[in-house]
């Protein structure tokens, strides 16, 4: 396995603490392909400032979902509660995993979650970037006229 050294980007660099650990996510490969790719999630674009993630969340429920948010990641874990007192199902084919889960996503700055929603089997949970005005980019007025020097006496 490769591995990259990007400590020399580091050292000379200060608040970036965020960045090093999405790298160091980025690059970190687990065993377990199976937690990687389920549930199976879209992530749309729907304008300049909102975004969607949906999630296929076959077998859960509203009360088996918990999402939070937490330093610009938003978790979105998943157990399925088991009903006491009922007999467990005898499948002939068990196709809907009801496995639990938990996916993490890395939100940019200034990326609010504005809901959630699960409507047959997908859980939509909708982001908005809400950038603060003094973040925005302003136009600065140049002042017309002659910049006047001061002359020191010697």
């Amino acid at each position: 396995m490769r591995t990259i050294d990007f400590s020399p980007i580091f050292r000379s660099t200060v608040g970036f603490d965020r960045m090093t650990n999405l790298v160091d996510t980025a690059m970190r490969t687990t065993s377990n392909t199976a937690a990687q790719t389920y549930p199976p999630y879209n992530i749309e674009k729907l304008d300049e400032d909102n975004y969607r993630i949906t999630m296929a969340v076959a077998g859960f429920g509203e009360d088996d979902v918990d999402i939070t948010v937490t330093d610009n990641t938003l978790v979105v874990t998943g157990k399925v509660s088991k009903d006491e007192g009922m007999p467990a199902p005898r499948y002939l084919h068990h196709g809907i995993a009801e496995r639990a889960f938990e996916r993490r996503f890395d939100l940019a700055d200034f990326i609010k979650v504005q809901g959630a929603e699960l409507v047959n089997g997908l859980l939509h949970v909708e982001l908005a970037r809400e950038v603060p005005e003094e973040k925005k980019p302003r136009k600065i007025i140049i002042a017309g006229g002659t910049p006047k020097l001061e002359s020191k006496a010697a």
